[in-house]
């Protein structure tokens, strides 16, 4: 009887995991690394690495470096937007709770 009960708690606490995985959380993950790529700068982080628009748009070739910092500056362009989306996000969070 004991292992049923066990296993009974053991389903509850996975299904309200699975149920806390939702699709708001899912946006508010994206939202959240949208934010993150959008602060950084160029003159501060991306430059003295070598990670600077100048350097990688000389490669021809299309590697995972320069499509990533390609995605990062695509990102900086989408300040305005993402500012609205913020304020959405929070209105939404703080009155569901």
């Amino acid at each position: 009887m004991l292992d049923i009960s066990r296993a009974l708690l053991l389903l509850n606490h996975l299904t309200y995991l699975v149920h806390d995985m939702s699709v708001w959380r899912f946006l508010e993950g994206r939202l959240l690394l949208l934010n993150a790529l959008v602060i950084l700068s160029e003159d501060r982080f991306l430059g003295p690495r070598g990670w600077g628009f100048a350097e990688v748009s000389r490669v021809r070739t299309k590697t995972l470096m320069s499509r990533l910092i390609g995605l990062i500056y695509a990102a900086q362009y989408m300040r305005v937007p993402l500012i609205a989306l913020n304020i959405i996000f929070i209105f939404f969070k703080l009155v569901s709770g």
